[in-house]
């Protein structure tokens, strides 16, 4: 076995990427038999993180209600709300929204506009790399069942932590609001996850676009770890120690592999071509603008993640 690049996807002697329309399969023993394997936990955001719109909004259209950003303004102002909760405090409490049911939920989860290149971001993530292992969660305080219905076929559900909300068993009303992975509440679920997975605090990497990842990015710093924003969000900017700006969901792992892996450009360019994306632009500083565009369809990936 060897390296196709140095720093890159460990790929097997005959085997090369971006020949085919897929990437090729990926022989982790051989690779991680050269150095200890390192698990990272990888988390995300949902909303503008890996999609372009907000799930509320989404909603809100679908059920023809008018006025949700002045809504989410008004709570965000009185601060009644931990920020990114706001949408659960509608569907309980907005008598406009009251009529929410899981198959609203559902479809507005389809009609989410999803970043390009998720699929192959969850299939590199469920593949590893040389001495690293990832086990890749979406946090959202969006309703689980929007963001399941987003992922779905993409990433399992029992990768993605949402608001936990209970529906009356016969009118299908929502009754009662379990859990708000928003504000603290994403890093109560970052803690469970390391401890279920046994992996270090210095090896979590958080992703996220808004002022409901503060809280999360300030607790990963404090503990060594690596955050990513993907907005120009002010409050974010002070904090995330990367900013990736990009329409690509696979744009992340440029400064991960760059800052983390210190993977050098080429090999970094490697990995993008073996899943049919060609790196056009990286403007490498702190703040990484990156534009990708595809070479061939992608074909067909697994998608079970780590």
């Amino acid at each position: 076995m060897q390296a196709a690049v140095k720093g890159a996807l460990c790929l097997g002697a005959n085997e090369r990427p971006g020949t085919s329309g897929q990437p090729r399969p990926f022989t982790q023993t051989a690779c991680m038999s050269e150095r200890p394997v390192k698990r990272y936990l990888l988390a995300s955001d949902f909303d503008q993180t890996l999609s372009f719109n907000d799930s509320g909004l989404v909603l809100s259209e679908l059920l023809g209600v008018s006025g949700y950003e002045e809504r989410v303004a008004g709570l965000a102002h009185s601060n009644l709300v931990q920020q990114g909760g706001e949408l659960a405090y509608l569907i309980r409490h907005d008598p406009e929204f009251r009529g929410v049911r899981k198959e609203h939920l559902a479809e507005a989860g389809r009609r989410v506009r999803l970043k390009s290149a998720i699929p192959a971001l969850v299939d590199f993530l469920r593949r590893g790399t040389e001495g690293a292992q990832f086990s890749f969660f979406v946090i959202s305080a969006a309703p689980r069942e929007i963001v399941t219905s987003a992922l779905s076929g993409v990433l399992p559900p029992e990768h993605i932590h949402g608001t936990e909300l209970e529906f009356n068993p016969e009118s299908g009303e929502v009754t009662a609001i379990k859990r708000v992975p928003a504000g603290y509440g994403k890093v109560a679920v970052i803690e469970e996850l390391q401890q279920r997975l046994e992996i270090t605090p210095d090896r979590v990497i958080y992703v996220g676009d808004g002022n409901s990842d503060v809280h999360v990015m300030l607790h990963v710093n404090s503990h060594s770890g690596f955050t990513i924003a993907v907005s120009e969000n002010k409050q974010l900017a002070r904090i995330a120690q990367r900013i990736v700006l990009s329409d690509n969901a696979f744009s992340i792992m440029v400064p991960i592999l760059d800052e983390l892996f210190h993977w050098k450009a080429e090999g970094i360019r490697a990995l993008f071509e073996s899943y049919g994306l060609t790196l056009h632009e990286w403007e490498k500083e702190r703040r990484d603008h990156v534009r990708i565009g595809e070479t061939f369809p992608l074909a067909q990936t697994g998608t079970e993640a780590a």
